[in-house]
């Protein structure tokens, strides 16, 4: 019997391949560079000093989440940290002192700046860390805000302008004319966009202008007490004022309930 060629199967070995273990380096979470800092308040005092080591009149210390433990601070300007556990040898101790509101801190000064910046109990209180990008982003918003309200006071009818104006302006509104009505409506959602928006949106407002304007034009009138509204020309009474309230904001909510909106359809009516 001829013998069978045997073949032999050889399995190729790979070598395994290294696994990369290396990882991307973390993103620094402290970044060295220069620091402002501002007193909160509208006052601004020509110096203010924060307390820079801890003593029972004021305490400074800091709260370590990851040991359950507070630790002493303290600024030294001849130390690398403003943690008292960490300071090494004799100490130089600093002020840390606001002149006219204001601190700025070079970035040669670590110390002092992680001690504002992390360890500070008066940080976002008495004090905050200016930045440049959150002030971008806060002007950003007011700058949308002030859009969409110019953008509604320039589409809005003379009556809603007059009723928001009425806000500001109070009864001088009806003295005024249309362009001026527009004009000062305009300015108003300029300066004070926010303020503008909410009454663009308050429902009430529209009521309130439309009592008032009712009043004014001796369809309804209000008692000497601004207790009762009445009709003018007959004097039988609409609705009654509750204690402690203002009574066109009283009124328009009467306009709300299905009585009230009957005296509104009946007072619209009117004015045609």
């Amino acid at each position: 019997m001829a013998n069978q060629a045997k073949t032999a199967v050889v399995k190729a070995e790979v070598a395994p391949q290294p696994i990369n273990t290396k990882q991307a380096p973390a993103k620094p979470t402290w970044e060295v560079k220069d620091r402002t800092y501002i007193l909160k308040g509208s006052y601004t005092p020509l110096t203010a000093t924060l307390p820079s080591r801890h003593s029972g009149r004021f305490p400074l210390l800091w709260f370590d989440e990851k040991t359950g433990e507070q630790k002493e601070l303290r600024y030294a300007t001849n130390q690398n940290s403003p943690l008292v556990e960490k300071q090494k040898g004799e100490s130089t101790l600093g002020h840390v002192v606001f002149k006219n509101g204001t601190l700025f801190v070079p970035k040669q000064k670590q110390n002092l700046q992680k001690l504002l910046s992390i360890y500070h109990p008066s940080l976002n209180s008495k004090y905050y860390e200016f930045s440049k990008v959150e002030k971008a982003t806060d002007d950003l918003v007011y700058l949308e805000m002030e859009i969409e309200a110019l953008n509604a006071a320039k589409s809005m009818d003379i009556d809603q302008a007059e009723a928001i104006l009425r806000v500001e302006v109070g009864s001088e509104v009806s003295k005024m004319t249309s362009r001026e009505v527009k004009r000062d409506l305009l300015m108003f959602a300029k300066n004070d966009p926010y303020l503008f928006i909410d009454l663009a949106n308050d429902e009430n407002v529209q009521l309130r202008n439309f009592a008032i304007k009712a009043t004014e034009s001796g369809i309804i009138k209000l008692s000497a007490d601004q207790r009762t509204f009445v009709w003018a020309s007959n004097g039988k009474k609409l609705m009654t004022v509750p204690f402690d309230e203002h009574p066109y904001s009283a009124m328009a909510a009467f306009f709300k309930t299905d009585e009230g909106l009957e005296i509104f359809k009946s007072i619209e009516k009117k004015f045609v």
